[in-house]
């Protein structure tokens, strides 16, 4: 956003603008990008979008703050949760913008939904016949690698659209392009502005940008480095963690003892180490109640793997804890985007077997995925 202020908002010049986004969308003296055109005359923003837990933020998990007007700059804010396809269109249409900018600070998850906000927003403008730019940010756990195992189409749904890895290691910009040349019907018309300065190794802290939690339990850059492995808690019948003030660094269940902690050290997950730990959420799973399980404390975030932490937690949790089920839909297909994961840890396989068992089809999104790539 701040290079496409600095350059008169050029790509915008003679267009009704829209924008997608939320609170992470904000400058480094921490102004809302939207409070920030709003006021600029060189800029006609006449539009808001807001994608899962609303434009300012107001909503939990599965909601959103539906169509009003923004009280702080009078614009109308419209609802993109759960819109897609022509409904979307019919959206953008209705708002007479003739470009769309997205900036929203995406967590580097698969099954994180502002990523697939943003491909519905792509498809939704080009049926509109919308512009489209979108407005880069760091991946906050770098751009270092695609990790993890590739969504199956079959079992699309809003926590993963298309095949991509379950932490991608790209940012929204670089997923953009992705989108255009792989998955839309046809593409729509794309300008990413990138940043300046960012570097794939680089994690959130270097960026010295401040951190806005994007969704009410992703408040730190700490929840958002392990998330991609422990949000496959969410699949379980265990606690990932919400209702607490660390959100997937916590998990755990009634019954279960130190005996998971243990198991999980002795796995020898590089960059990791866990505590034994109890706690009770106020909220979600086992709401009120005290429940046993672990804490992940990262002392090597360059050495640690989310995806494969994730997974040694659930062979470790099952093998430890004989209370332990998936949920009954088998929402862990989802998450992990097919039913490999749950069918061999079921079976008996150890952590390196089931990571073994998506390296072929990583292969080949990492292939795809590298000519995408914006930032060194």
């Amino acid at each position: 956003f701040e290079r496409l202020a600095d350059e008169g908002y050029a790509p915008l010049a003679g267009q009704r603008v829209g924008v997608v986004t939320n609170p992470t969308g904000i400058t480094r003296d921490v102004r809302h990008i939207v409070d920030v055109m709003h006021a600029d005359d060189r800029v006609d923003l006449i539009a808001v979008f807001g994608p899962e837990h609303g434009f300012r933020g107001t909503a939990q998990a599965g909601g959103s703050e539906g169509r009003y007007d923004d009280p702080a700059t009078g614009l109308p804010v419209y609802d993109t949760y759960l819109k897609s396809g022509q409904p979307l269109a019919d959206v953008f249409t209705a708002s007479g913008v003739d470009t769309v900018v997205f900036d929203i600070q995406d967590v580097g998850a698969r099954f994180y939904t502002y990523i697939w906000t943003l491909f519905d927003c792509m498809e939704a403008a080009r049926l509109a016949g919308k512009r489209f730019v979108v407005l880069d940010r760091p991946n906050p756990v770098t751009g270092r690698a695609a990790l993890g195992p590739v969504l199956h189409e079959e079992f699309a749904t809003f926590v993963g659209r298309k095949p991509i890895a379950q932490a991608h290691g790209m940012t929204v910009a670089e997923l953009a392009r992705l989108f255009n040349g792989e998955f839309l019907r046809s593409p729509v018309p794309l300008e990413t502005v990138t940043m300046s300065g960012w570097k794939r190794s680089e994690f959130y802290d270097a960026s010295g940008l401040p951190w806005v939690p994007p969704s009410p339990n992703m408040p730190t850059p700490e929840c958002a480095l392990v998330y991609s492995g422990t949000c496959l808690f969410e699949g379980t019948n265990l606690s990932e963690g919400r209702g607490t003030t660390r959100p997937f660094e916590l998990l755990g269940a009634e019954g279960v003892d130190g005996g998971w902690a243990a198991a999980a050290n002795e796995a020898g997950l590089p960059g990791v180490r866990f505590r034994e730990a109890y706690f009770a959420p106020t909220f979600s799973k086992f709401q009120g109640k005290t429940v046993g399980g672990v804490q992940l404390h990262v002392h090597d975030r360059a050495a640690f793997d989310p995806v494969r932490t994730g997974i040694a937690l659930l062979v470790t949790a099952k093998r430890s804890w004989d209370g332990f089920a998936w949920r009954p839909d088998h929402w862990i297909d989802k998450l992990t985007g097919s039913t490999l994961v749950r069918t061999m840890i079921d079976a008996g396989a150890d952590t390196d077997e089931v990571v073994g068992g998506w390296e072929e089809e990583l292969a080949a999104f990492r292939r795809t995925r590298r000519q995408y790539l914006l930032y060194r």
